[in-house]
């Protein structure tokens, strides 16, 4: 037997003693099941399906990226919390299903930290308030302002989600404004009615309206966050034009049902950190105005922790109704 027939037999006996992946030694031929909690095209769908292949290659694992809308993402957060602590359910949770809906709802089915592990946050943007480009006047808030006073209760917002919905009503409280809200399964059918005049405005994120501010389908009046949109440089932020100390970002990340072992979070968190650097990843993020975290699972945790009590403070100050 030659050297090479030895290096080869060598390299096949490792192979075949290198485990795999914990997650796969426990999962037989189950795939994983990623749930997000709005219709397809939505900012958690499109993160997810960008991650999924490598996050798949790493753990060894099929996913399939299970779209369960409903009115602010209840139906999939409690879904993931009922289900098995084996790692292979996932909730594709946003700032609206783990800090805001805490927040406006006095009874939830589920608590975003005693029944989930935080796994690592995939993305924070800025959300852009968007408008039918037919409403009277130009696209600063101060138009906006303008026309709301002039017909109190009359301007119709679409709400894709809860986080849209707080940092609605909030903006709307700061600036003194009576506005009706009109719930959507999501933001891809928040933005047609909008696009359509169905309704006036929405609060969506760059990715949702990017593509149609450039066609002039819609107008957008300010961002959201303390900074601009890195694909949206000329749509100023709201702290920009006078709404002092407004700051409400938009964020998605993973999450398991509690109970869920040690060894398999950390298993998840280093898939999805292996996914937010690859090269075609981290380009199409930027290109959707993302930007990527992947932070640990404490540092997710405590993260959630604190913007649980910003949303709470919010709703308490702003004097907005617990739903």
């Amino acid at each position: 037997m030659n050297a090479m027939t030895n290096l080869r037999l060598i390299t096949v006996l490792v192979l075949c003693l290198t485990p795999p992946p914990l997650l796969a030694q426990g999962a037989g031929k189950r795939p994983v099941r990623a749930l997000t909690p709005a219709t397809p095209g939505g900012p958690g769908d499109t993160q997810i399906r960008l991650l999924a292949p490598k996050m798949s290659e790493v753990l060894g694992q099929t996913i399939i990226v299970d779209n369960r809308a409903s009115n602010n993402g209840i139906v999939a957060m409690d879904l993931v919390a009922r289900s098995a602590p084996d790692g292979l359910t996932w909730a594709v949770g946003n700032s609206g299903t783990h800090s805001v809906n805490p927040a406006l709802y006095k009874q939830l089915s589920y608590d975003p930290l005693r029944d989930f592990v935080a796994v690592s946050q995939f993305s924070t943007t800025g959300m852009v308030v968007t408008a039918n480009p037919r409403l009277p006047g130009g696209s600063s808030i101060n138009d906006l302002v303008a026309l709301a006073k002039k017909q109190p209760g009359k301007t119709n917002i679409a709400i894709p989600g809860a986080t849209g919905e707080l940092a609605g009503d909030a903006l709307w409280s700061q600036l003194q404004l009576k506005m009706t809200n009109v719930p959507y399964r999501g933001s891809a059918p928040a933005l047609l009615a909008v696009i359509a005049g169905e309704v006036d405005i929405a609060l969506l994120t760059p990715l949702a309206v990017q593509m149609h501010l450039q066609s002039g389908k819609v107008k957008a009046y300010g961002v959201t966050s303390k900074e601009r949109s890195p694909v949206l440089p000329d749509v100023p932020t709201l702290q920009e034009q006078g709404v002092t100390g407004y700051d409400f970002p938009y964020w998605n990340g993973l999450f398991v049902a509690k109970g869920t072992p040690d060894k398999i979070v950390r298993e998840l968190h280093r898939a999805v950190v292996a996914a937010l650097t690859e090269a075609d990843v981290k380009e199409r993020f930027k290109q959707l105005g993302l930007i990527a975290v992947g932070n640990t699972p404490e540092e997710f945790r405590e993260f959630v922790r604190r913007d649980v009590e910003k949303c709470r403070q919010i709703v308490k100050e702003s004097g907005i109704p617990l739903l």
